[in-house]
């Protein structure tokens, strides 16, 4: 599975988007249950949201940024997607170690 950040640069202050914000939360609430939204949110002192993905291809997620809410009504004036191999940092250590746990726990004889 590869990684991709995402940094949507909107044409509309955030008043601007209101209109289309609740379909646009559904649309990535969905996407983080479906484990495809790794993280997301708005950059802070910025008009624009970066966001973390975890698909198969570099296709798979233009077909899910096409379907964006904000980027179909017409308020992204820039989409930056770059792919990322993340490999250091807390998160990642916390991931290894819980996979790793879950990994070497030993059969307990007679548990059913």
């Amino acid at each position: 599975m590869a990684k991709f950040v995402v940094e949507f640069e909107y044409n509309v202050d955030r008043a601007g988007r209101q209109g289309l914000h609740p379909a646009h939360a559904e649309n990535l609430y969905r996407l983080a249950d479906n484990g495809v939204l790794l993280l997301g949110g708005p950059l802070v002192g910025e008009n624009s949201g970066l966001l973390v993905y975890e698909v198969e291809t570099r296709e798979e997620l233009q077909r899910i940024l096409d379907d964006e809410p904000y980027v179909k009504g017409g308020l992204v004036a820039r989409t930056r997607i770059q792919e990322w191999a993340p490999g250091k940092g807390s998160w990642i250590a916390a991931l290894n170690s819980s996979h790793k746990a879950s990994e070497e726990v030993p059969a307990i004889e007679g548990a059913r």
